[in-house]
């Protein structure tokens, strides 16, 4: 389906920028609604937790042994608040997308997961990469940072460079890639049901089918996407990388 974006454009000198305002409007939603999980999971907080304390409390266990198997707890339990802020932020962003996707407002699509734009999930891992080579250069020093780069060989030093940007790369189109593939289906589906009674009988089973299988794989690749963050950091920050 051929649609345009919402963009508006700012000028910053002769340099201009471009926003995309479903983007931008999807992902202060996506804050919103983490932001809620969490007030309401730790308002009442209780000794024996029932609810959403109960489901807060199984998130941040799930994610302290994400980074216990990546690196010891004394160094990564440092980003176990980050890890937590990544598989909630990712979730709800890669599941957003599903219960209204392809709203159109004259031609204009307003309504999409924000890690459906490539922007949004390569700015993420470019954030990955700047906090892992800030940690691994706070905790061991510039000097056996940069040390890294040409271990265990010096030859290897141009590959090194290649692998850093190799690896935000992968990390953010992974991301990208899933979701948006996923959305492109339903909207095909989408529009298949609506183009007579036929095609919506017919496109029932597989859009309800499809719409599970992307809530698995929205919360699949939150998980994905955090894990290879903490084995990026792991690289930087242990003692014997």
């Amino acid at each position: 389906m051929e649609h345009g974006a919402p963009e508006v454009t700012l000028s910053l000198g002769s340099l201009p920028i471009v926003f995309n305002l479903s983007t931008v409007l999807t992902l202060l939603v996506t804050a919103a609604i983490v932001f809620l999980i969490a007030f309401i999971s730790t308002r009442n907080l209780k000794l024996k937790p029932t609810g959403m304390q109960n489901f807060m409390e199984w998130v941040m266990d799930f994610v302290k042994g994400i980074i216990k198997s990546n690196m010891d707890w004394k160094t990564g339990g440092r980003f176990h608040v980050l890890g937590i802020t990544l598989i909630m932020f990712i979730a709800v962003a890669n599941l957003l997308g599903l219960p209204f996707s392809g709203i159109y407002i004259h031609g204009d699509l307003w309504w999409k997961s924000p890690t459906a734009d490539p922007v949004v999930t390569l700015t993420l891992a470019s954030m990955v990469t700047v906090l892992a080579t800030f940690y691994g250069i706070k905790l061991h020093g510039l000097g056996h940072y940069a040390k890294t780069f040409v271990q265990p060989k010096a030859f290897l030093l141009p590959l090194k460079i290649i692998e850093e940007f190799a690896n935000t790369l992968t990390l953010g189109l992974r991301l990208y890639g899933n979701i948006y593939a996923g959305e492109i289906l339903l909207g095909l589906l989408a529009g298949l049901a609506s183009s007579t009674i036929f095609g919506f009988i017919g496109a029932i089973i597989p859009t309800m089918a499809w719409l599970g299988f992307s809530i698995f794989i929205g919360f699949i690749q939150a998980f994905v996407f955090t894990m290879l963050t903490m084995v990026y950091i792991s690289h930087k920050v242990s003692e014997d990388h």
